[in-house]
């Protein structure tokens, strides 16, 4: 039958992934880097996977296909439930996920010596998908919410970013599922006092910024934020 289905331009995927999250149906994989319409009968044509792409590699198109097979979708859909969820910690606890505040000082001065700067990460962990949604350390906090990137790319993370605030890092196009959820959840039910986003220039930091963003939003709290972009080469862009 003719109908309308989404259409990946290779060339301008990048493999980010976000297209096949997006897509509630199961219709997209990532293969060899690319992202591929695997189950043509599995796309309802509506598009979810559309403003999730980053680089614009998705589009709409009329052509011969499968018809959209309700029922197939629904038993696969069924099945991935059926999978138990992978553990984020190991059955005994993992030592290094357990938080803690950190005291560095923030009035404690960077040395002279450049080759021992001061630490200014305030607590542990750091990475998003193993904080905790309610700690003390969030009470008053001022959150930073930064691609993992930007600390190898950005030469004065620690001082000029990270000084002062509680930080929370991740990838997008490497970690599992979406931060949404999560950081609502943390802005929403903590004393967050300003939000700073830091990402790379690269297209599939997009990612984050747009989790960051919608957590913003969905919170129902206004609050102040601001977005940082790192070039690949250190150079904040805006």
């Amino acid at each position: 039958m003719i109908r309308k289905i989404i259409h990946i331009d290779e060339e301008k995927c990048n493999g980010c992934g976000l297209c096949a999250r997006a897509c509630h149906e199961g219709a997209i994989d990532i293969v060899n880097g690319k992202a591929k319409l695997a189950r043509e009968s599995f796309c309802d044509g509506f598009g979810d996977c559309l403003p999730n792409c980053p680089n614009g590699a998705i589009s709409f198109e009329e052509r011969e296909a499968p018809a959209y097979d309700e029922a197939a979708v629904k038993q696969a859909q069924a099945a991935r439930k059926s999978v138990p969820p992978k553990p984020v910690h190991p059955p005994m606890g993992c030592p290094g996920s357990r938080f803690m505040s950190l005291q560095h000082g923030e009035s404690e001065p960077a040395p002279a010596n450049t080759a021992a700067p001061v630490s200014r990460l305030a607590q542990w962990p750091c990475q998003i998908k193993l904080l905790p949604t309610k700690a003390p350390f969030f009470d008053g906090a001022k959150l930073l919410i930064a691609a993992d990137c930007t600390a190898y790319a950005c030469a004065d993370m620690h001082e000029r970013f990270m000084k002062g605030r509680v930080t929370m890092i991740g990838c997008p196009k490497l970690d599992e599922g979406d931060y949404t959820e999560k950081l609502t959840e943390i802005i929403r039910d903590n004393d967050v006092k300003s939000v700073t986003i830091v990402r790379m220039e690269v297209p599939c930091c997009g990612g984050l910024q747009r989790a960051a963003e919608n957590a913003l939003r969905m919170s129902g709290k206004f609050i102040p934020w601001q977005v940082v972009t790192i070039s690949r080469d250190g150079r904040i862009l805006e």
